[in-house]
């Protein structure tokens, strides 16, 4: 009962830690949210190199970015579209939340407003293609470029500083193909994917909406939320999402590409993974067999005839085919006789290889248990008569000489076997 207490305590002064730190937290969040005290805010800004990790997002990638345990990353495609567009930054700035926004080309052309909106409001701004195609994994790659190039023009074009379009890109429809990954890494782009959609481009609900970004970042613990700015679904569930956001313990993270003046956070390679291995983690991939390097490359030399115990003295240059002590093993045994393969006719070996002989045997077996019994004269007539049936009299007399032998010697051997 004692040592239940002290556990019990012990556990209570932890939850109550752990709430005081996120009250702290989220204190000192909505403190830098004026006006707005119940706000979730932006924990952190997270500053990456986009060489250095080119690729991000567990639905396709291996890596994502670095975040801890409860940290996310909301990003929003498509925009900007003004009708829906404007009510998520409103949104967004009532909470103190930064974003990351891809904008497609057309979008800025037709709405650099909405752009410069973006920027002022401070959230990072990356791109998503001129026209979104859904077919930039089978295109050829003077297309990609123009789909990239066309995107990256506009969308900077629209920005009182193009300095702050950030060297982030998502594939239309996250269609990716190594050509187009290839072609935005040499240029130091960061290909994003996401760790979890709220598959708002559908024709769902927005509290479907609210439900997947839930239950699916629930299941990640973490990571990158795939939304778009152009929904109206969107828009209505995203409120709800913060809210919900806040009361389960979750913390934004802004992210910004590193420049001169400001490097990126230090990070290890696995601080990149979703879910980082740990020594009470099996690992399941077998380790690689290592290459290894010789220092020397001399090869041995060809085996001789002394090395087989040959007798070199009248053998030729060349290797032989058989070594001399095995020509002299093969001619000291002698070769076996006919002899030794023959089977005389009418054993029982021959008997048993047809279904009349195999008869003939069973008769000559019951006929010699029947003289072994002592049934006296009268048994062996019968026997003889009996072995006689089953071996017609022979046309020759050599033949007949060597009838009866073979008779006895047949009938002896059953008796032994019975």
């Amino acid at each position: 009962m004692i040592g239940s207490s002290v556990v019990f305590r012990a556990r209570s002064w932890t939850v109550l830690l752990l709430g005081l730190l996120t009250t702290a937290s989220s204190a000192a969040f909505a403190a830098e949210c004026p006006g707005h005290p119940d706000a979730l805010g932006t924990s952190r800004t997270l500053v990456v190199d986009p060489r250095e990790h080119p690729r991000i997002g567990t639905m396709q990638y291996r890596e994502t970015l670095p975040l801890k345990d409860h940290e996310v990353v909301l990003t929003f495609d498509d925009g900007p579209l003004p009708k829906y567009s404007n009510q998520v930054l409103q949104i967004l700035a009532d909470e103190c939340i930064k974003a990351t926004f891809f904008i497609i080309g057309e979008q800025a052309k037709a709405n650099p407003e909405g752009v410069r909106k973006l920027v002022a409001a401070g959230h990072t701004v990356g791109t998503h293609s001129m026209t979104h195609p859904l077919t930039m994994d089978r295109m050829p790659i003077d297309k990609v470029e123009a789909q990239v190039n066309g995107g990256i023009e506009w969308t900077s074009a629209a920005m009182t500083d193009p300095s702050k379009l950030a060297p982030f890109f998502r594939i239309p429809g996250l269609m990716r193909a190594d050509g187009v990954e290839n072609y935005l890494i040499s240029r130091g782009i960061q290909v994003w994917s996401a760790d979890f959609p709220a598959d708002d481009w559908r024709h769902v609900s927005p509290d479907r909406v609210y439900q997947l970004a839930i239950q699916r970042l629930e299941a990640k613990g973490k990571g990158i939320l795939l939304l778009h700015d152009i929904q109206a679904r969107t828009v209505a569930a995203l409120p709800k999402i913060i809210r919900d956001l806040k009361a389960r313990g979750y913390r934004i993270v802004h992210v910004v590409p590193a420049t001169a003046d400001q490097p990126a956070t230090p990070t290890t390679a696995v601080e990149w993974l979703l879910h980082p291995p740990t020594e009470t983690t099996p690992i399941a991939r077998w380790p690689q067999v290592p290459n290894f390097v010789y220092a020397q490359t001399a090869t041995l030399p060809a085996p001789g005839l002394a090395d087989l115990n040959a007798q070199t003295a009248h053998q030729p240059q060349l290797l032989p085919h058989r070594t001399m002590a095995q020509a002299d093993i093969a001619s000291t045994l002698p070769a076996p006789g006919r002899d030794l393969f023959a089977i005389p006719e009418g054993s029982v070996e021959v008997l048993l290889s047809t279904t009349l002989s195999r008869r003939a045997a069973t008769r000559l077996a019951m006929a010699a248990e029947a003289g072994r019994a002592g049934k006296g004269k009268a048994g062996k007539i019968k026997a003889q008569r009996t072995a006689h049936a089953a071996h017609p009299a022979p046309k020759h007399a050599a033949q007949a000489k060597s009838a009866a032998p073979r008779a006895t010697r047949v009938a002896t051997s059953m008796k032994k076997r019975a």
